[in-house]
């Protein structure tokens, strides 16, 4: 058996530094051929990630957090790619770990984790569903959660900061963002039907939560062939803050401004809102999201 290991570029640091080599050991001794694959940059080790798919193997492992198992699902399921012909392990050793999560896999423990990846592998894994993400002239695709909003906002200025590392630098950019933000006009498609929306935020989800574990969608299923529409109608800084801190519990659902809808498909359009998906830059709306049931093959136990 072949299996591709792709190691986050960014793990380097802290206590998850050694996880790639610890998964590396853990399927040598099992007695597989492990290609590893470890670059500089997420953008060399996508390429590698290909290459090694191109050139045969019969499971692709990725260590590291959303953004690998991102990186992972788009080359599983990018042009060319038989829809769950290759199947998927995660070894989460990232900061949110919101993919995991919804899997049910072990957190931060690289041995449990390859452990749940043999079992899965004499079983054959399980089917999900992916989101597709058409927009700004690319295609992507995601397995968790794609945001345009308030959480993207964020990210957005998370992302353009060196430090805090780690949740601190979220929680910072949360406080800043909350300063300034106003609730976005949406234009909104969903299965057909098109409304103007004013909103806190939207978000289009195929799993259940984002930023560690914030549970946006509790009900979401990674298998049920469709997605959820997430909606946070227009609230004051003040009521906003009254309701943020329920969605880490999933109490959130039963308040008036919150939504929740399963759609297949969604096109989303709003003046100066960037998306992300899994954590991950996608660019600015407008963009159409939709399901693609089944395309993804897991190493998770169902």
């Amino acid at each position: 058996m072949i299996i591709a290991v792709a190691i986050n570029p960014r793990a380097s640091f802290g206590g998850t530094r050694h996880m790639g080599d610890t998964v590396v050991a853990f399927f040598r001794a099992a007695g597989a051929r492990v290609v590893v694959l470890r670059k500089a940059s997420y953008d060399r080790l996508e390429t590698a990630v290909r290459e090694a798919l191109a050139a045969g193997c019969d499971a692709l492992v990725v260590v590291g957090g959303d953004g690998m198992v991102h990186l992972g699902i788009n080359a599983l399921a990018g042009p060319g790619a038989p829809y769950g012909a290759v199947p998927l392990g995660i070894v989460p050793s990232g900061t949110g770990n919101d993919m995991a999560r919804a899997l049910g896999l072990p957190l931060n423990d690289a041995v449990a984790a390859c452990e749940r990846i043999q079992e899965a592998l004499k079983t054959g894994g399980r089917l999900i569903d992916a989101g597709r993400v058409t927009g700004n002239g690319t295609t992507r695709w995601f397995a968790g959660v794609v945001s345009a909003g308030f959480d993207a906002a964020v990210n957005e200025r998370a992302n353009a900061w060196r430090w805090p590392r780690g949740k601190s630098r979220y929680n910072l950019a949360m406080l800043r963002e909350l300063a300034t933000f106003k609730p976005i006009d949406y234009t909104v498609t969903a299965d057909g039907e098109t409304w103007h929306q004013g909103a806190m935020l939207i978000s289009v989800a195929n799993g259940q939560s984002i930023g560690g574990g914030m549970k946006v969608t509790p009900d979401a299923l990674l298998d049920d062939g469709f997605l959820d529409l997430f909606i946070v109608g227009p609230l004051t800084r003040a009521r906003f803050l009254a309701v943020f801190p329920k969605v880490f519990s999933g109490r959130h659902t039963g308040h008036q401004a919150v939504h929740i809808r399963q759609v297949r498909r969604v096109e989303l359009s709003a003046v100066s809102v960037v998306a992300y998906a899994d954590g991950e830059r996608i660019g600015p709306l407008p963009l159409i999201v939709e399901v693609v049931p089944g395309a993804i093959r897991v190493l998770a136990v169902p």
